[in-house]
Order: structure tokens, then sequence, then C-alpha cells
């Protein structure tokens, strides 16, 4: 086993200065905390750059709003793409020195919620909160910091029909005949050129009543994700009928149909009875619960428009003030070369795709060390390089931690004070990738540049514990050979902590819990293991089946698969990626 250095008694805690880049630089941010935050620079799609970050507060308070989900199903990877992006914003901002509000809103009531309801029989607040609750439980086993609020749409009525009769005010928003209210495009002067350059031009109605439109996203170099695609993206979801002024003009208030609407969730209001479009809630919400004028919008890239180019109309269109100074959009989550979501059936939820909590842990890493701004692949490789990143970082923290010992900051200051006059060469690395972290956080969350930098700290320890081990079997007297670099090994320890206040990956994840609300408790192995890993013999089969398949051996892929099932897994095909296994 290797050995600690020979230490002399603990000195007085207090005389002793760990020379660890994290403790300084600890030191250095408490110091500065109250004066002013760093400087933190974001791309922007409101202006399609770099921006150097300045709250409205002009101080270190951040109001920041984010797209929620619609909670009639669970939501799937691709979507927890979206949440984990805020979750480094909001953590990078808090490390930088910055008081982050953050608000996220729970659409309750919809088209494909109230269509769900009556096609199982069950009420709006049911199947809502069901799937709220897991959606929080899966926030929870991905290490997300939750929001301040968390506002429902069916619970903000009131501030909904209050912002309609403003635009009314206004001149921007009129009701048709049938009773539904509808903002009028064509009066608010700049719709569509806000996020993306709408090509007004060609928008035309559709047989069904619905716009349709080609539209053109800025496609500046420094926009790569701008990538999905114009037909799916021109439909807006929130269109309810033809009886409008303009072809673009978008509901805000739908009026009650009885061959559609349920009566619970429809409301008598002042502007008659019905329930909410789509766009609405947001401006509502985040009027109410951030002000007129918020620092920082996030949400998918798919949502620049309709979605978020609707909130600024609505909400500029009410107000007359600036809605959001900065717009943070991250790309997609691809499956094979295609998006994925519901609507095209190719989508995995958070409990089948990451069954274990390693797996979880591994998609988070995923995630969070990817360019936010950039596609990304859903793959086994992926999932199995992220896999391995963590078990590496693992076993680094665990023999840091046994060479520490229970007393390890003890032993460690004790260590940096027979040696403060001495150069240490692994303290100087762990500055240097603390500093190199701060950069890339800075840069518009240049994340995979901050993983390279925690990498550079797990190799540094890395590398004492192979010099001490082969330095203990040269030395004949092994009293005499040279032990473990305890200050250095507790800068690297220092310094993992400090930028897992932005990764969020050292963690135990919660047990999940099921629909009826209990809790799964055969995830894990009677050892602690993760029990959802799947078995070799299963990928074996795998493997065979995909090679059958390549051979055009039809029958015997079925075959395969066929045994695939009977051990309890099922294979789900991927157009362009490799097939992902699950746990039936």
């Amino acid at each position: 086993p290797l050995r600690r250095r020979p230490r002399t008694a603990a000195p007085d805690a207090a005389s002793v200065v760990l020379r660890s880049a994290a403790a300084s630089s600890t030191a250095a941010s408490a110091s500065s905390a109250a004066e002013a935050p760093r400087p933190i620079n974001l791309y922007n799609s409101l202006t399609r750059a770099k921006d150097p970050f300045a709250p409205i507060s002009g101080a270190a308070a951040v109001s920041m709003y984010t797209c929620g989900p619609t909670v009639y199903d669970y939501a799937h990877v691709g979507n927890f793409r979206a949440f984990l992006t805020y979750d480094v914003l909001k953590r990078a901002l808090s490390y930088f020195g910055y008081d982050v509000d953050h608000i996220c809103n729970l659409t309750d009531v919809d088209d494909k919620i109230i269509a769900r309801c009556s096609r199982e029989g069950v009420g709006l607040l049911e199947l809502t909160r069901k799937f709220e609750g897991l959606f929080l439980d899966d926030l929870d086993a991905l290490n997300v910091v939750r929001a301040r609020e968390y506002p429902r749409a069916t619970e903000h009525i009131e501030e909904m029909v209050r912002l309609i009769r403003d635009l009314e005010g206004n001149d921007l928003a009129y009701q048709s005949e049938e009773g539904s209210w509808y903002f009028s495009v064509d009066r608010k002067e700049g719709y569509g050129q806000r996020l993306v350059n709408l090509d007004v031009g060609s928008m035309k109605s559709g047989a069904s009543g619905a716009a349709g439109m080609s539209r053109r996203l800025n496609s500046d170099s420094d926009s790569d994700s701008d990538s999905e695609s114009p037909a799916a993206a021109a439909l807006d979801a929130d269109e309810y009928d033809a009886d409008k002024e303009g072809v673009r003009d978008f509901a805000l208030w739908k009026a009650y149909k009885p061959d559609f609407d349920r009566d619970d969730a429809v409301w008598d209001t002042e502007i008659g009875k019905g329930r909410p479009g789509w766009h609405l809630e947001c401006s509502a919400m985040a009027r109410k619960y951030l002000g007129d004028t918020i620092d920082i919008h996030c949400g998918g890239i798919d949502l620049k428009f309709p979605h978020h180019e609707n909130e600024i109309a609505q909400s500029e269109g009410a107000t007359g003030k600036p809605f959001c100074n900065c717009w943070v959009h991250n790309g997609f989550v691809n499956i094979g070369d295609e998006k994925m979501s519901k609507s095209k059936g190719n989508f995995l939820t958070l409990r089948t795709a990451c069954p274990s909590s390693d797996d979880v842990r591994a998609y988070r890493y995923l995630i969070v060390s990817s360019q936010y701004r950039n596609p990304l692949s859903f793959t086994e490789t992926a999932m199995g390089a992220a896999r391995g990143a963590l078990k590496r970082m693992d076993r680094a923290r665990d023999m840091i931690a046994a060479a520490l010992g229970e007393d390890g900051s003890t032993a460690a200051a004790a260590a940096a004070k027979e040696e403060e006059e001495e150069e240490n060469p692994i303290v100087a690395a762990v500055q240097r990738e603390v500093a190199n972290f701060e950069a890339a956080l800075a840069d518009d969350l240049s994340m995979p540049r901050a993983a390279a930098a925690l990498f550079g700290v797990v190799k540094a320890a890395e590398g004492e514990f192979k010099r001490a081990k082969k330095a203990e079997k040269d030395d004949e007297d092994a009293d005499d050979a040279p032990g473990l670099d305890l200050a250095g090994l507790a800068a690297v320890r220092d310094a993992m902590e400090r930028m897992d206040r932005v990764f969020g990956i050292f963690y135990d994840v919660p047990k999940p819990r099921r629909e009826d609300g209990t809790v799964d408790d055969e995830s894990e192995g009677e050892d602690g293991d993760d029990g959802g890993a799947v078995p070799e013999e299963v990928m074996a089969l795998v493997s065979e089946r995909t090679a059958a398949k390549e051979a055009k051996d039809w029958g015997m892929a079925d075959s395969l698969r066929d045994q695939i099932k009977d051990m309890g897994y099922v294979v789900k095909d991927v157009k362009g990626g490799e097939p992902i296994v699950s746990q039936v």
C-alpha cells in the first residue's frame, strides 16, 4: 500500500495556510464577492453574438426565466438537455458570485393534455400532477438545482387575462366572432425579426387554416446549432382556427368548444369562457415573478419561433418595455441522425435510457461537458465514454480520500506548512487548471474546455500516485522512500470539489419513484452496485442481431430479437445509430 509522507504534529489550524488553488481562490472570492461578480460572456440569440453579460440590477442580482415541460407524459432525455443547460448556466453564474432568481413554468393545460385526459378517462389535475411529480423526481435524479418557483399555467389565469386586456388597450389584441382572442401580428412592428429572420412574404394560409410559413433562421457562423427543420419549426402548435383577421395572428385565449374542451380545463372570465393559449402563460408568469424586463430567458433552439418571438411580441406589446436582455438557446439531442422528439417516436425517457444510477450520472456528465449550443448525439458509445470518465474521476477521489485519511485537512495543512518555502509542482498545476476552468466558464460556458481542466487536475493526482508507488518499489530502504505529496493531493481534492459546484457530478442518485409514488428499491444490487447494467450475454446477442441485419438474414435477426426479449430486454433500432437496449 502507498504510504503518506512522514509528518510533524499538526500546527494550530489558524496559523496554517493550505497552499492549494481552491483554498486561495475561495479566499479571493470571499473577499471580492461583496464588490462585484466576475464578468462572463454569453452567446445572446438577440444579438447573434457573444456579449458581456450585464444584469439589469447593475450588481449581482440576476433574473432568469426558463421554459418548462408540458406535463402530459414523461420528459425525454432530449428535453433534459435543456434543463441541464439551465442548471449549468445557473451554477456558473452562482460560482462567479451572481445571485440567480430562477423561475421555470409548468404547462398544465393544452391540447395534448386535454386529448390524453379524454382518451384515458382521467381528470386534468390527476394527469398533470402525476407527470409534474415524475418530472421533478427526474430533475432531482440529475442533481439539478431547483428553481425558486415552478408556477402552473392553470393557477395564473387572472394574470393572463390581465395581459390580454393590456394588449387590447394597446390595440394589439382582438376577439373573434366565436370568442377567441388573438394577437394582431401586423400591428406589432418588428415581429419575427428579433431571434429569427422570418420571411414574412412567403407566409400563407394552409388548407386547415393554420398558419404555414417558410422562414430562415440566422445563419451566422457562430450559431451553428440553428439546424432544425424549417418545415417542422414553421408550424405553430398553438394555432386554433381560421376565425382571425390576419393569417399570422396567434391565439391568446381559446374560446370554449364543447366538442373538444372539458369542464376541468376551461375558465369563466371577463374575456369569455375558455382557456389560455400556449404562448401567453410564459409572458404572464415571467412578468408576475420577475418583472417587466428580465435578464435571461432560456429554451431549446426549436422554441425561437414561434414561441419566443411570440413571447417578445406579447410582453413588449403589453408593457412597452424590453422583455429580455439575453436569450440563451441550447441545441438538440439526436438519436442517430434525427432530432429526438415525441412526434417522431424516437424518444427515450430518462428512466428507460438510464436504468442505473451510474447511467444517470453519466448522462448528466455527457450533457454538462458538451458545448450547449451544438447538436449532441445520444449513443451507447457516448454514454460508455461518459461512464468511463466518471469511474476514473471517482477512483481518483477515493484514492485521495484514503491517502488523506479522516483527518485529511489537518494532514494536508501540516504537510503544506512543512513545505511552505518549497515549490510544489502539483499545487502549481492545479492553480493553472482552475484558471483554465474559470476562463472556460466565462467564455460562453465552454464546458468541453472546463472538462479538460477537470481532467488536468485528475491527471495530476494520478501522476502523484504512480510516482509514489514507483519510488516505494525502487527504494530499498522503505522507511526512507518518499511518500505522497499530501498538500498536492489536498489541492486536487479541493479543486475537484470546487469545479463540481458547476459540473454537479459527484453525488448519490436518489432512488426513482414509480408512477404510483412508491420508491423503486430494485434499481440497485445487493452490494450497492447498480443493477441496471445490461448483461454481457444480452449485449452479445444484440451484436449478433446487428450482424445478422447487416447480412440481411432477417430470420436470424428476428430469432435473436425474440431471445433477447425472453431474457427480459427489448432492442430499439435507431436510424443511423446504435440500437438502444432497455429492460422490459
